[in-house]
């Protein structure tokens, strides 16, 4: 699969500004592992966070709840230890944006949960969002998040 650099990130990303990316709802489902980020601040991709990100099994996991919602879950994995977020999202717009927010946190160690939190829901104005470029038939998704930078993730089997 070839991944698009961080040139052709951006002639995608000024097509999906200006025509949208047309990416769908039912395009999002599945399990995205994070492959690539490049920081808002700088033209390269950062290799150390990508790769550590990359051994954390970083993954966004999208699904279609049975009342037609999105449903995020945003996990990093340790060893048998994990780190997940879990909370509702929606598409907006053309572009579109992917909104969304995390209503709990859960830290397990296998399958014994050891910390289950809710979290407060953000205002508005601090609402995360990515604003989708492209997704790929080879199973690649690109955006760009609320803070300013781009991601690269691939679609897991």
């Amino acid at each position: 699969m070839h991944a698009p650099d961080r040139k052709e990130l951006l002639e995608l990303e000024q097509g999906a500004r200006r025509h949208g990316s047309g990416i769908t709802t039912t395009e999002l489902v599945g399990c995205w592992q994070l492959q690539t980020v490049w920081p808002r601040t700088t033209g390269e991709a950062n290799g150390m966070s990508g790769w550590l990100l990359r051994q954390l099994q970083a993954r966004l996991e999208i699904a279609i709840d049975t009342d037609g919602q999105l449903s995020l879950s945003n996990a990093v994995n340790l060893g048998a230890l994990e780190l997940r977020f879990r909370g509702p999202g929606q598409l907006i717009g053309a572009r579109p944006l992917l909104r969304f927010h995390f209503t709990t946190l859960c830290l397990s160690l296998g399958k014994q949960v050891l910390i289950e939190r809710h979290l407060p829901a953000p205002t508005a104005q601090k609402e995360p969002f990515f604003a989708l470029i492209h997704r790929d038939r080879n199973g690649s998704l690109t955006a760009r998040g609320r803070g300013g930078g781009l991601a690269l993730w691939t679609l897991r089997d």
